[in-house]
């Protein structure tokens, strides 16, 4: 049965006044971060559609989104935030109301974000062929070489095709799920190394922290730097962000190179706006010269529809008559970096659907059915 409201709650409830963030529709403000700021029309975006996205927030029960950032021809257009329950890398923050200077976890993004690590240490000099055998760079595990281990290359665990036996679909609270265990591992990468194998090298897609892992040590022992270090020097300073944490494993004290970054939204954006400019930030070159498209090309079946590049989802929605392909770096819990290069175009997406069954679903639609919707031009 429908309950009716009393009317002086109604009354009460129109009556309650709009933020000034709501009523610029999520207007970014100018900061010292880099973004140069342009209202919607100016980059071909209809600011009204932009405007809705409250009322199309409102279609679920909880959305529990956070962050939205929208950028276009290099200019952020939209940045709104919200208030919800968070975690801080599983741990329960409660209630939280974000604001453009506060960080929030990538989870997965991270892996993304190894991968332009590996780009940048590889054009100098700092990280082996990607055809070659990974072992070869942990003589301190040689023990563990079999001759398919052997046959493991950087390639392969870039396109997360590896073989290794390794399964993250249990939640992240069962002990069964091969993240966890890699996580409370006194030497995450033995744990990784030893795995049994459940496909050749290169055959199949599987999705695996472990891969990742594995190429944030080489970074780390390649260049000598532990990789927020060479991170923060090499790839955020260029960009501007100096606020970002990247959180450590408990059972080691080893950086959680697969999930455990942490940056501002408007930050993360930034790393789709390199994607777009082939690795340049405000003419400034940032990643080596072609590392984006040979990072983004096809290179396996991943899940479901989508394809797998090194270490980027690549998906395809039909956009006005036609097939529109776009980038992705997917993080637990709906964190989504959307990257469609033909529209030049960057939404980036933070929230708290953890272990929702939602979480890919809603970060999909804003950007499908709202941002892309929104495209004038």
């Amino acid at each position: 049965m429908t309950r009716l409201l009393p009317l002086s709650l109604v009354l009460v409830a129109i009556a309650l006044p709009v933020s000034a963030q709501e009523q610029t529709c999520g207007a970014p403000t100018a900061t010292n971060d880099g973004w140069t700021i342009s209202a919607p029309a100016n980059v071909g975006l209809d600011a009204e559609k932009l405007c809705g996205l409250d009322k199309f927030l409102g279609q679920w029960q909880q959305p529990d989104i956070h962050a939205v950032v929208v950028a276009r021809h290099g200019k952020l257009v939209l940045d709104r935030y919200f208030t919800g329950f968070d975690q801080t890398w599983g741990i329960p923050a409660g209630q939280v109301t974000y604001t453009a200077d506060m960080k929030h976890d990538l989870r997965s993004i991270s892996k993304s974000t190894v991968s332009l690590l590996v780009g940048i240490a590889k054009a100098e000099g700092k990280f082996p062929d990607l055809d070659s055998p990974v072992i070869d760079q942990f003589p301190d595990y040689a023990e563990l070489r079999t001759p398919t281990l052997a046959k493991v290359t950087f390639r392969h665990l870039l396109t997360m095709s590896s073989g290794f036996t390794w399964d993250e679909t249990p939640p992240y609270s069962d002990p069964a799920n091969s993240e966890r265990r890699m996580i409370e591992a006194s030497d995450p990468v033995r744990y990784v190394l030893q795995q049994p194998f459940s496909t050749a090298p290169g055959q199949t897609y599987n999705y695996d922290g472990g891969n990742t892992a594995l190429l944030g040590a080489t970074v780390a022992r390649k260049t000598g730097k532990r990789l927020d270090d060479y991170a923060a020097e090499k790839l955020f300073a260029p960009l501007g962000i100096a606020d970002f944490e990247w959180k450590a494993m408990p059972g080691s004290g080893q950086l959680a190179f697969a999930s455990g970054l942490r940056l501002r939204a408007r930050d993360t954006a930034k790393l789709g706006q390199l994607l777009l400019a082939d690795g340049t930030w405000q003419g400034k070159r940032v990643l080596p010269a072609g590392w984006v498209k040979e990072s983004t090309t096809p290179r396996i079946n991943g899940e479901g529809l989508y394809f797998y590049g090194y270490q980027w989802w690549l998906g395809r929605t039909f956009f006005k008559g036609r097939d529109l392909q776009w980038i992705a770096g997917v993080g637990y819990g709906g964190q989504r970096l959307f990257v469609a290069p033909d529209l030049d175009l960057v939404v980036m997406v933070n929230a708290g659907l953890y272990a929702s069954r939602l979480q890919g679903a809603i970060p999909l639609a804003i950007f499908k059915d709202l941002v892309l919707m929104a495209v004038k031009d």
